[in-house]
């Protein structure tokens, strides 16, 4: 029997498979039989002991995956959760049952906010979950134990599960939630875990059952046979023999620079070491989310300068902030109670009534720049018309930075290519956004993953009109989104016209060997079939089929 995912990777893995654990049973909603300040104290330690724990996680981890858990201890000690369990506490609840309301509370709130905001709110029943353990004395629940290495079976994973996951044991991952773009997905790429997620039917998926997972093929192989295992080492083993060192390149030698994503400096040399001709995405919010003030100028110059200093003589792309009503900032003036915040004032737009911010982080940028000897290259996200393009690229460059771009992340921006890069030096496509809103699909709703898939005909038609607008001017089109560092999908996306593509650092060997496998010529016929497909599943088979 075969079952059929997304796959994160290359990889190729056999074993038995384990599943975890059920989550804890929803607290009884009895009344307290204990006083008020009792049941307080014992809920507000529980939350420091869980802030803790993850805090420690974060700190033997790096990228991705230190970011997450960081954020994860910080909505632990929010002040508002407190403040909520508190007052059900007055209300007789006992610590448990108010900590289990005050965090699905403040889920629903996040998922109905949509974008970013919803994203975390994937993290809080695991927050929970963790919180309820330590009240009552229990393991938390996690990876099962095992002597023995194992396939991994969950519903999902929560991002201080997918981090901590022991590599000796943990063979590969499957599960039923989440896409390609999944919190799971992206960590399970970072630690270049063979993944295959948003697999419908895992039911027959029991303890012991033996395994054959195709992270390729984006597939599950049930009690495979001896010949099954050999047809898929095989052919891993001919991919692995291939793997080339030295810059992107077709088989034609047509150069596709191969870029990392990065939001932290001491991701930089690893980055290097895995071949990153460069970065293509540098992300800057982490200055900017959960501080009570805008960093300063000279803030913002150290903190550009440690990463620009990593990089001399190469391409380093900085987006500036994206941030709004679904990445609320103490101090930045927009519309909390907007009824969408995903649709609303993000990206450049949260600066139209004050710029300021903005100002200062591209005056920040240009001294940085000027001090080190990287090529520094600047981005807006969420562009929608050659309007807003001309906005910030006219700022830019009266602040000192001479090479701006924008990110077409919209559908408007793919239809008005021609015109946005008649105006900007480049453009750099997000994927991940531009497939939730092309087919109007929250990337973090589970129950949508079928569309919540780059490989979507709709998203590569997208894609080829702003390829084609590229090819036309003469400009370069960039991909970093997580479709980057898929290496079949990166293929499709060069005969599209992508003449870049930044990534995951640990996706660059498979993305840099599948690529040295085609012609320029191949990748645009792979292409045209791909946009003729009627599904992703379809337009993945161009690739499997040859």
């Amino acid at each position: 029997m075969r079952v059929q995912g997304v796959g994160v990777g290359r990889g190729v893995v056999t074993g038995p498979v384990l599943r975890m654990p059920e989550p804890l049973p929803e607290p009884s909603d009895r009344p307290r039989s204990n006083t008020a300040a009792w049941e307080s104290s014992r809920a507000e330690a529980a939350l420091r002991e869980t802030a803790h724990d993850l805090s420690q996680h974060a700190e033997h981890t790096t990228g991705e995956a230190r970011a997450v858990l960081e954020a994860q201890a910080q909505m632990a000690q929010d002040p508002s959760l407190l403040t909520d369990v508190r007052s059900r506490i007055a209300a007789q609840k006992t610590a448990e049952r108010a900590i289990f309301e005050a965090f699905h509370t403040f889920q629903q709130m996040l998922l109905s906010m949509g974008g970013y905001m919803a994203e975390r709110a994937s993290d809080l029943g695991d927050l929970s979950q963790r919180t309820i353990a330590h009240l009552r004395g229990v393991p938390v629940p996690g990876i099962p134990d095992s002597d023995t290495p194992f396939i991994l079976v969950a519903h999902d994973l929560a991002p201080a599960d997918t981090v901590g996951l022991d590599l000796e044991r943990v063979l590969g991952l499957i599960t039923s939630g989440g896409g390609p773009t999944s919190h799971t997905a992206i960590l399970a790429r970072a630690k270049a875990l063979v993944a295959v997620v948003g697999v419908g039917d895992v039911d027959a998926l029991v303890d012991g059952a033996e395994v054959l997972l195709d992270a390729a093929e984006g597939t599950v192989t049930i009690d495979p046979t001896p010949e099954d295992v050999q047809t898929a080492r095989r052919r891993l083993g001919r991919r692995r023999s291939k793997v080339p060192v030295g810059p992107g390149t077709l088989a034609d030698d047509t150069p596709i620079p191969l870029l990392a994503n990065l939001t932290r400096a001491d991701e930089a040399q690893a980055a290097r070491e895995l071949g990153a001709e460069g970065v293509g995405l540098l992300r800057t919010e982490l200055l900017f989310l959960d501080a009570d003030r805008a960093p300063s100028i000279a803030e913002q110059v150290e903190h550009y300068q440690r990463i620009f200093e990593e990089f001399p003589g190469r391409r380093v792309i900085v987006r500036t902030l994206d941030a709004g009503a679904d990445k609320p900032l103490a101090f930045l003036p927009v519309d909390a109670a907007e009824p969408n915040p995903a649709l609303g004032m993000r990206g450049l737009r949260a600066f139209r009534g004050d710029d300021s911010i903005l100002r200062d982080q591209l005056r920040a940028l240009a001294i940085a720049a000027d001090s080190c000897r990287a090529d520094v290259r600047v981005m807006a996200p969420m562009i929608a018309d050659a309007a807003e393009t001309a906005r910030f690229v006219l700022l830019a460059r009266e602040l000192g930075l001479g090479t701006a771009g924008v990110m077409a992340e919209v559908p408007s921006a793919a239809l008005l290519a021609a015109q946005i890069l008649g105006i900007a030096d480049f453009v750099s496509i997000g994927t991940n956004d531009l497939t939730q809103y092309t087919l109007a699909a929250d990337r973090q709703l589970g129950a949508l993953a079928e569309y919540q898939d780059p490989w979507h005909p709709a998203v590569l038609r997208l894609i080829r009109m702003i390829g084609d607008a590229g090819g036309q001017s003469g400009k370069p089109v960039g991909v970093c989104g997580e479709a980057a560092g898929d290496p079949l999908l990166a293929v499709i996306l060069v005969g599209l016209g992508v003449t870049s593509l930044s990534m995951a650092p640990e996706a660059l060997a498979d993305v840099r060997t599948e690529l040295r496998q085609h012609t320029l010529e191949h990748a645009r016929l792979l292409a045209s079939r791909a946009l003729a497909a009627a599904t992703p599943a379809e337009a993945r088979l161009v690739m499997t089929e040859g």
